[in-house]
């Protein structure tokens, strides 16, 4: 098979809704992770309990059961609707919690209630900026938009990080979430002008049937990727991840970071910043190389890695080699993931997209679980025996994900390996 013709990497950025999305999708992620080293350190500091610090970290994927009606929403009335409305929750939750924090009435449960409100949203968001992309985006492009679009994320992660501690430590909690509140207006401006308008209504004069129930919608992107078996493989492959892998690699860093290092709240930005800046240079490579590689095999290969890095990384005594190894982990998990997600949205029919990317997001309920078991299991046996078993566990059940689907995920003909 011919390789395909090579795409210059910002070759998505020349279509227009794409040059709004990205920067809108910038300031939700900048603000995202600003939210989630501000409110997840000021939780341990003041409860002082691991156990809480997983609460919190948990309420963030509570919606993660909504997700799939999400995609059903957004197929019906546009993702782009759907994302602003969506936005518009998380500018709203992040002023009252600057009011709280400015009137000096925050506690650790306003903390929690608000977040437990964002949380039903904010799973989904990810989930339905990758169903707006495969909607604008040509086919030959959507490797390469998918891996500039995720630079959003891990670019944010690495400047919220930084930003949202040192914004604190110099101002204070309550102007640092005016600037929180002020980034998500941003965004839900620019998404205006992202997407198209468009929704999928007959035209005018033609006749068309009572729409279908949204369970009924729901059920059938359900059944759709329980027919196809490498959609199946690669959702299973998603929770896993989500259930072993990404607790270590966001939620439970605190803990190192205190625990183990013996830092400060500068310190785990420090250690944020470094896996998001692996991650920044994974996806920035995946866009110039996307076009030559076997999507399957890539992705089964880098979540291997990614577990290995982890499981190193739990064993290091001193942040001057975790954080390079965390770096290494980012690059494993942009490269898997991106990967994910672009295959995800090639391969599935058009009319299921936003369906597809909710069932994706419900994946990540797997890190509700895994947050919370985290927890207790770090109070009985210590950091470092739970991160072993959750990569062991995890490097045990991808393999027999691999082994179960190898014709649809790891054969050179198999349509997850088609370039």
């Amino acid at each position: 098979m011919s390789s395909a013709p090579r795409v210059p990497a910002l070759a998505p950025f020349e279509v227009r809704s794409f040059r709004f999305q990205w920067p809108a999708d910038l300031a939700t992620s900048w603000a995202f992770e600003m939210e989630t080293l501000i409110l997840g350190w000021y939780v341990l500091v003041e409860t002082r309990s691991v156990l809480m610090l997983t609460v919190f970290a948990s309420l963030l994927y509570v919606g993660t059961l909504l997700a799939p009606m999400f995609g059903v929403v957004g197929d019906r009335i546009g993702h782009r609707y759907l994302l602003c409305a969506m936005r518009a929750v998380y500018a709203t939750c992040a002023a009252t919690l600057m009011v709280f924090a400015l009137t000096g009435l925050l506690t650790p449960v306003h903390v929690l209630a608000i977040t437990a409100i964002t949380g039903l949203v904010r799973p989904s968001d990810i989930g339905m900026r990758a169903a707006l992309v495969g909607e604008i985006m040509p086919p030959g492009r959507l490797m390469g938009a998918m891996s500039i679009q995720r630079t959003t994320q891990d670019s944010a992660r690495i400047a919220g990080a930084l930003t949202g501690a040192g914004l604190v430590a110099a101002l204070g909690m309550g102007p640092a979430y005016a600037v929180v509140a002020g980034l998500y207006g941003v965004s839900i401006a620019l998404t205006l002008k992202a997407g198209s308008a468009h929704v999928p209504f007959a035209p005018r004069g033609v006749a068309v049937a009572a729409p279908a129930s949204p369970w009924r919608d729901l059920k059938e992107g359900l059944a759709y990727v329980w027919n196809t078996p490498h959609l199946l493989a690669m959702m299973l492959l998603a929770f896993l991840l989500n259930l072993t892998a990404f607790p270590q690699y966001n939620g439970l860093l605190p803990v190192m970071a205190k625990e183990i290092y013996r830092t400060d709240q500068t310190g785990l930005g420090y250690m944020v910043a470094g896996a998001a800046f692996g991650a920044l240079m994974g996806s920035i490579l995946l866009s110039r190389i996307g076009h030559a590689v076997r999507p399957g095999r890539m992705m089964i290969v880098f979540s291997m890695l990614w577990y290995a890095m982890l499981l190193a990384f739990a064993h290091t005594p001193h942040p001057y080699v975790g954080i390079p190894l965390l770096t290494l982990a980012g690059i494993a998990q942009s490269m898997s993931m991106v990967t994910m997600s672009a295959l995800l949205l090639r391969t599935s029919d058009e009319q299921f997209r936003g369906r597809i990317m909710g069932i994706r997001m419900l994946a990540i309920y797997g890190n509700l679980p895994g947050l919370l078991l985290g927890g207790l299991l770090i109070g009985h046996y210590g950091y470092h025996a739970t991160a072993t078993l959750y990569c062991i566990v995890g490097l045990a059940f991808t393999l027999l994900i691999v082994l179960r689907w190898r014709a649809q995920l790891w054969r050179l003909d198999a349509p997850a390996n088609t370039r």
